[in-house]
């Protein structure tokens, strides 16, 4: 973060940490729920099917909160839209803690989806907006790496709470303290500005037009590579990293102190992906970072799942994994808000990144149901390749983009 980070204005720095902030905050909250399927499956007595349902139900309303939560940053303020949703799926996480039933928390899943979804698009394109075009990966790519930060809170709290509470309330616990950091992002984030281009209104066409303005065509052909790219991206996340708590403490035997300590190093490499991700994003070029890291994905993945390693093995390998998976989520929010211009960015970007998460939805129901007959780790390994590959044909057919410059942004920027 250093170079970049310096030339950076105190409106750019505030924004920057705020979003870094707020996406950490979905992390923890999102990765709370994998560490705590087994408990889950236990408390409800439901099957793995029933666990990834859970997942994909979050994923499915997650799009429908990005495409629409993008839509009213461009219609009404992306600072607006942002503290209406970290409330959201902060509060929906709490709610977690005391349901009883898993048509409740089925219900309440749904809810955080729409909430983090919509804070990832809003708070993306306000970044993107504020920085600098020849920062812009690098910085973009810094606040994707607050996921590695929550994830790692998470696991953290997880071994924790695991480990010193009953696991029959353990998990409540856990979801109830996923409240608790939304008090400070939101505080944070009253403070900062809205862009410049957001405030004028007086030429904005209505909220539904702005919605549909996407499909134009003259931007329809990057809503629709955009959205296989998303699909490839979210789909190889999900279907790797859901059910793999589950695959080390089942399959692999480990304690859930154990599996806290092999999940610890991919989410420490998982970090270091996103920040290496930025920096050749920027310097060889929003393509080439792209079609390295994927390639690397589909291998690392398949080496991971079906050879015959050691546990000890298994940890080392878990540093590669983590690092190449990190590079494509890394990537998106740079290369998805400089295919859209300054009207319907909000838009374009929420939905090409949430109509993956609606297609990935199926891919943790799909390792779930296949986990029956071929077990769970071949098919965490052949979801993950196949999905990973899927983004090395997105990024084929589009445009290079790198040190787009974006209309009004730099003034924003600076005031």
């Amino acid at each position: 973060m250093s170079n970049w980070y310096k030339e950076c204005s105190p409106v750019e720095r505030k924004t920057f940490w705020a979003s870094f902030g707020g996406w950490g905050l979905d992390a923890l909250d999102v990765q709370m729920f994998s560490l705590a399927i087994p408990a889950l499956i236990v408390a409800f007595d439901i099957t793995k099917a029933d666990a990834g349902l859970l997942s994909s139900i979050t994923l499915f309303f997650g799009a429908i909160g990005g495409w629409f939560g993008g839509a009213l940053g461009d219609r009404f303020g992306r600072v607006k839209a942002l503290q209406i949703t970290v409330a959201t799926f902060a509060l929906a996480t709490f709610a977690c803690a005391f349901v009883t039933s898993y048509n409740q928390l089925l219900v309440l899943k749904a809810i955080q989806g729409l909430g983090f979804g919509a804070e990832w698009a809003c708070g993306a394109v306000l970044m993107a907006e504020i920085i600098r075009p020849e920062n812009r990966g690098r910085a973009l790519a810094a606040v994707q790496s607050a996921w590695a930060v929550g994830w790692g809170v998470a696991v953290l709290l997880s071994a924790i709470v695991f480990t010193f509470v009953e696991h029959e309330i353990a998990w409540r616990l856990l979801f109830a303290l996923g409240l608790l950091p939304a008090l400070l992002i939101i505080f944070i984030r009253r403070g900062i500005p809205e862009p410049r281009r957001a405030t004028a209104k007086a030429d904005q066409p209505p909220f539904w037009q702005t919605v549909a303005g996407i499909f134009r065509p003259d931007v329809l052909r990057f809503t629709l590579i955009g959205a296989l790219f998303g699909t490839g991206a979210h789909g190889g996340y999900a279907a790797l990293t859901t059910f793999l708590p589950t695959y080390l403490r089942e399959v692999r035997q480990l304690s859930v102190l154990g599996s806290s300590a092999y999940l610890a190093v991919i989410i420490v490499a998982f970090f270091c992906g996103c920040i290496v991700s930025g920096m050749l994003s920027d310097r060889l070029g929003r393509r080439v970072n792209v079609t390295l890291f994927a390639g690397a994905c589909v291998a690392t993945v398949l080496i991971y799942i079906f050879a015959p390693l050691s546990n000890w093995q298994m940890l080392i390998l878990g540093f590669p994994l983590g690092f190449f998976s990190a590079g494509i989520p890394a990537s998106m929010a740079a290369l998805f808000s400089e295919l859209y211009p300054a009207g319907v960015r909000g838009t374009g970007v929420g939905f090409c990144y949430n109509f993956g998460r609606i297609v990935s939805a199926g891919f943790p129901l799909l390792v779930g149901y296949l986990s029956d007959r071929i077990g769970l780790g071949p098919a965490i390994g052949i979801d993950a390749a196949f999905a990973y590959s899927l983004v090395l044909v997105a990024v084929f057919m589009l445009p290079e983009t790198r040190g787009k410059v974006f209309e009004q942004s730099s003034s924003s920027a600076q005031s």
